[in-house]
């Protein structure tokens, strides 16, 4: 069997497969940064009841790829991320990837911290001393849009610039792998369309294999360099879009619009099997 799937090269068509699928081009099989072999995962409600989460998932991500993960609420894509993160150990299959750091969707910045030193904290928790970690996030605000903001509080902000600041403390981690859970899911859809343009060009300054989680189809497309389809719990990977377009990427764009539509035929589909 192709352990790849069989998307046709500089494809805009997305594939039903079971397994990971090609690296995109340029990218050789030796810059894989994440490779689930295999993964099932099961845990317990709050009622003990067991939840079977994951089931079966293989998947790649070569260094510097966005890979988006797309799927009904509840198929385990939350769970996905920690388990990449190391924060669970899966109960069936592998994973071997480099170290990485977990964005939630909350914000969850300290309301009595400035914004630069809330981007510091991960920077201070590795022992950093406060006016060098201060020193190192001040000099990313300006990349990130805040320059002017380092010494306002979360309450001062509005929800778009403390997602920018969350975002300052995950890259100040260190970690060569980000896991976005929904980042920009609690923003009113202008902010959030703001929002996808400047994680685009983030990424772009400074680049990081980046696992993005999102519900928005249409996110994920105009973001990401593949996008995997997850099934209804337990979550399995049933598809992929392979997304070849040039950044930026317009929704209006005619291959934009086609992969978006193959997305919800997928997911569709999934749902009713």
């Amino acid at each position: 069997m192709n352990l790849w799937g069989n998307a046709r090269e500089g494809s805009e068509v997305a594939t039903t497969i079971t397994q990971p699928a090609q690296p995109p081009a340029g990218k050789r099989a030796g810059d894989r940064a994440i490779v689930l072999r295999n993964v099932g995962h099961t845990f317990a409600d709050r009622g003990g009841n067991a939840v079977h989460a994951l089931a079966d998932v293989s998947l790649q991500a070569q260094r510097g790829e966005l890979l988006a993960l797309v799927g009904p609420s509840g198929c385990g894509k939350t769970t996905l991320l920690e388990l990449i993160c190391a924060l669970q150990a899966p109960q069936q299959g592998t994973i071997d990837s480099e170290p990485a750091v977990l964005m939630p969707q909350r914000d969850l910045l300290l309301p009595w911290l400035s914004a630069v030193d809330n981007a510091a904290l991960a920077l201070r928790i590795a022992h950093v001393p406060r006016a060098a970690a201060r020193s190192r996030a001040a000099a990313l605000f300006a990349q990130l849009g805040l320059d002017g903001f380092e010494h306002a509080h979360p309450a001062e902000l509005s929800g778009g610039m403390r997602q920018r600041v969350a975002f300052a403390r995950t890259l100040l981690s260190g970690k060569p792998v980000l896991c976005l859970d929904e980042p920009f899911g609690a923003l009113d859809a202008i902010t959030r369309a703001e929002m996808q343009q400047w994680l685009a060009g983030a990424l772009a300054r400074e680049p990081r294999t980046t696992v993005l989680v999102t519900h928005d189809v249409e996110e994920a497309i105009l973001l990401a360099d593949r996008v995997l389809v997850l099934s209804p719990r337990p979550g399995r990977v049933i598809g992929e879009l392979v997304v070849s377009a040039p950044r930026p990427r317009a929704r209006t764009d005619g291959n934009v619009i086609a992969l978006r539509e193959r997305a919800l035929e997928l997911l569709s589909r999934g749902a009713s099997s």
